[in-house]
């Protein structure tokens, strides 16, 4: 990019450079006429005058003789910088001097202008500056490209003068300390659900946290909103604008927009690893592990919001300081040195709203598309002009795009849900996994409510979905719904139809209404106790819990009706002779057949379980309303047909306290121990 510098006098020898960095010169009295050439024609006043001869005594200490006062002092008109000053187009002394000052830095490329004491740089730049005004104006020196030789070894040197201090004052990112802030930044919904594998609803899922809380406890407070990262040390940003100002009045704009773009590039580059993001391509994402791919999802969300609140913001900051010469050119730059990272993320974005559907990616996905939807906001801020808007147009395609993911898999869901049939019952009526885990899902899911509702609403195929299989609901009650509402109504009624199918893997029909119960409550628990309920509605409440009173009378008349069949009164009387010996007989296989079927039940029916206490005493209420009193009553009018011989005990082997004590075993899912009160 440089041309060779012309000569220096055939007199002067260069010798090598000092630690510091200045230039030694020896020679005779022409470096001396020279140096004071110099100062005459760059010295603006009698300050200047004394700075330069101290910097040119560093060169040569024979060059201290020459003193400020051989030069009269500027009038007050030009005291302002050479730069600014309207120098003689005739008088070639001021260029002839800033020629030399920039032939002397080139004969030390590995010598810094801006690691030299602050005047030194000073004088470098005013003396760039008469040098391109000098070609600007097209004097006598342009025209034979003396100035041009001039500017093109300044341009040269700005520019690696411009590389150093951006690297050498770069501010790292603190992997540990940002580390820290990004935990209390995590959104860590879906780890309020085992989600370590695919959907699997034979998995039992019993985590019983609550996600809705969680999470808005998580996100309550962004440690970055009001925190703004120094990209560069302030202290070099003044000399940063001064190289850039330079450059671009120069024509050197492109050569400071590669510098410039290049290294802030590759340095945000390096920030994008310290947060995590990865740089993966679709194939990569596709073939991830759900573990895998779940945690470089979260770093994703994290590396979003930090990457736009506090590194894009101080680009932004850094380009509007550093390149201040020109809108466009700060512009430009700041959409140059983000594209890459941009590009970055919105690549990883559309690599996951690509990926095979499968249930337990939705919240991680909807986590992704508020984080984006988030920033853009923010994003329009700092990209703007044409350049900007191109970068606001990818991120909302891949803004829509998620979110067709997240529709894509509510949808994938729900035919989950319905095609799903294992054949392994409960053994104890219990609740199935697959009502907790498609209940904390659920409620997991009304947490992106207000997201969800606007992703769903209109969603004509999500539509055609939902209005299939909803007979048991009202359109009034229905159409009353939000768009998530009615996707959770038809999501459940999913999991009622699946569970109705399970519920007749059981052969005894009374075991069929314990599981029904079971599973019915724990379902309304789950609405009552979260944001379910509120989108859902008492009308749908109401409705459910109808059913577990349908299904408890169904229990005591399968279970029961025959049992107490026994203790009906069938006109028998406490008569004599024949009449006496046949009531007798009866009778006794009246108590013969209750006892039987009685241990029966409790035989099969402490092992069977009803999850919740309140109901599990409910039914034991119930059941003993109708056994004790009608046994009490049997054994009060016909006990005395059995009770006058030695095997009496034989058929009345209960007394009515009895009863109550072996009934309060039902349903605890252990063999009772039978606690028999035989009559002596």
């Amino acid at each position: 990019m440089s041309a060779p510098p012309p000569p220096l006098p055939e007199e002067a020898v260069p010798v090598p450079v000092p630690a510091d960095g200045a230039v030694a010169v020896i020679g005779n009295d022409k470096v001396l006429a020279a140096a004071q050439h110099i100062v005459k024609s760059l010295a603006t006043s009698k300050n200047a005058a004394d700075d330069m001869i101290r910097i040119l005594s560093g060169f040569d200490h024979r060059l201290s003789t020459i003193t400020s006062d051989l030069f009269p002092s500027p009038s007050p008109s030009h005291s302002q910088s050479p730069s600014d000053a309207d120098p003689d187009p005739s008088d070639l002394a001021a260029f002839d001097a800033a020629e030399q000052l920039i032939h002397l830095w080139d004969t030390t490329p590995e010598a810094l202008v801006f690691e030299a004491p602050e005047d030194d740089a000073a004088h470098y730049l005013a003396a760039v500056d008469v040098a391109v005004d000098h070609l600007a104006a097209g004097g006598p020196a342009a025209a034979s490209g003396r100035a041009g030789v001039a500017v093109q070894l300044a341009m040269a040197r700005l520019e690696d003068e411009l590389r150093h201090l951006m690297l050498r004052h770069a501010v790292p990112l603190d992997a540990s300390s940002l580390y820290c802030s990004l935990r209390r930044l995590s959104l860590e919904s879906m780890d309020d659900l085992d989600t370590s594998s695919e959907f699997d609803p034979a998995t039992p899922h019993s985590q019983e946290g609550g996600p809705d809380t969680a999470r808005s406890a998580s996100i309550a407070g962004n440690p970055f909103d009001d925190q703004l990262f120094d990209l560069v040390r302030p202290d070099a940003v003044d000399e940063l604008r001064a190289i850039a100002e330079r450059m671009s009045r120069a024509g050197y704009a492109s050569e400071l927009v590669q510098v410039y773009c290049g290294i802030r590039r590759d340095l945000l580059d390096e920030c994008l690893s310290v947060l995590g993001v990865e740089r993966l391509s679709i194939d990569e994402v596709q073939r991830a592990e759900w573990k895998q791919l779940n945690d470089k999802m979260k770093k994703w969300v994290h590396g979003v919001k930090t990457v736009v609140r506090s590194l894009l913001t101080g680009e932004r900051r850094l380009c509007d300081q550093v390149l201040a010469v020109s809108d466009e050119l700060r512009d430009e730059c700041f959409v140059e040195s983000t594209k890459v990272c941009i590009m970055q993320i919105l690549n990883f974005g559309d690599a996951v709203a690509v990926c095979p559907r499968s249930p337990e990616k939705v919240s991680r996905i909807l986590d992704m598309y508020e984080a984006l939807a988030e920033v853009i906001p923010e994003l329009k801020e700092l990209f703007f002009g044409t350049p900007g808007d191109d970068v606001i147009y990818d991120l909302e395609g891949v803004l829509g795009r998620l979110g067709d993911a997240v529709k894509g898999n509510l949808l994938e869901f729900g035919k989950v849900l319905q095609q799903e049939s294992s054949r392994r019952p409960m053994v104890a009526g219990e609740i199935h996994p697959i009502t907790r885990y498609v209940m904390n899902y659920l409620r997991l899911l009304v947490v992106y409510s207000d997201t969800l509702d606007k992703l769903l609403d209109g969603d004509a195929a999500g539509d055609i979905d939902a209005s299939r299989g909803d007979a048991d609901e009202d359109e009034e009650y229905l159409q009353s719904l939000t768009p998530l509402g009615r996707r959770l109504v038809k999501l459940m009624s999913y999991l009622e139809a699946n569970l109705e199918e399970k519920s007749k893997l059981y052969e005894d029909g009374a075991l069929q209404c314990i599981f029904s119960m079971n599973n019915t409550l724990y379902i309304v628990q789950k609405v009552k106790d979260s944001e379910l309920g509120r989108i859902l509605g008492d009308h749908w409440t109401r409705r459910r819990r109808g059913k577990i009173r349908q299904s408890s009378k169904s229990y005591l008349r399968i279970s029961w009706t025959k049992v107490l069949s026994y203790l009906k009164d069938d006109g028998h009387s406490g008569g004599s002779g024949n009449s006496l010996g046949n009531s007798s007989s009866r009778i006794k296989e009246k108590f013969k057949n209750f006892n039987f079927s009685f241990e029966e039940i409790y035989r099969s029916q402490t092992l069977w379980k009803v999850t919740d206490p309140q109901l599990r005493e409910e039914l034991k209420i119930s059941i003993s309303e109708n056994v004790i009193p009608a046994y009490r009553a049997f054994v009060g009018r016909y006990g005395s047909l059995v009770d006058n011989g030695r095997s009496s005990g034989k058929y009345i082997k209960y007394t009515a306290e009895d009863l109550e004590n072996q009934l309060s075993d039902l349903f605890e899912g252990s063999l009772g121990s039978a606690n028999h009160s035989r009559r002596r």
